[in-house]
């Protein structure tokens, strides 16, 4: 049987190295950095995020059973308006945080993770608009080896 994404990627420790890489990437970057350096950002912020994206890849529900929900994750980003460059720039630290954090380099997992991040920044512009409302209930994404699972597949 394949591993998941959360365990081809080294586990809780891996996502977490790659949560911060991200962050001082984003810090680093001139765009970035504003939405990154707030001084109202939760203390937590690195460890929730690595915890999100490992449920997401296959990992244990950390995020959704200690932090918050779908929903409650899309309204903290919801209603800044149009930032689809940010998103952009987004993506590309993510993908070179991967090398940063030492993921795994295969071709296959990298291509995986880029198509991740590109969907998940689409959905979270989905609610850019300033007038924006996020629904309650909103389920947690989860990838794996082919994409996103959907009820179809």
């Amino acid at each position: 049987m394949r591993p998941t994404l959360f365990e081809h990627a080294g586990g809780e420790q891996a996502f977490l190295a790659l949560a911060v890489a991200h962050h001082a990437r984003c810090l680093a970057d001139p765009e970035l950095n504003h939405p990154f350096s707030h001084p109202d950002q939760h203390p937590l912020h690195v460890q929730r995020l690595a915890a999100y994206w490992a449920e997401v890849m296959g990992g244990p529900p950390t995020y959704s059973a200690s932090y918050a929900d779908q929903s409650s994750l899309q309204r903290m980003h919801a209603g800044n308006g149009d930032m689809t460059d940010l998103g952009r720039r987004f993506v590309e630290c993510f993908v070179h945080a991967a090398d940063d954090a030492g993921l795994p380099e295969d071709p296959e997992f990298r291509q995986v993770l880029c198509a991740y991040m590109e969907w998940a920044v689409a959905d979270v512009l989905a609610y850019s608009p300033t007038d924006a409302v996020v629904p309650a209930g909103l389920a947690m994404p989860h990838w794996d080896w082919d994409g996103l699972v959907t009820a179809e597949r």
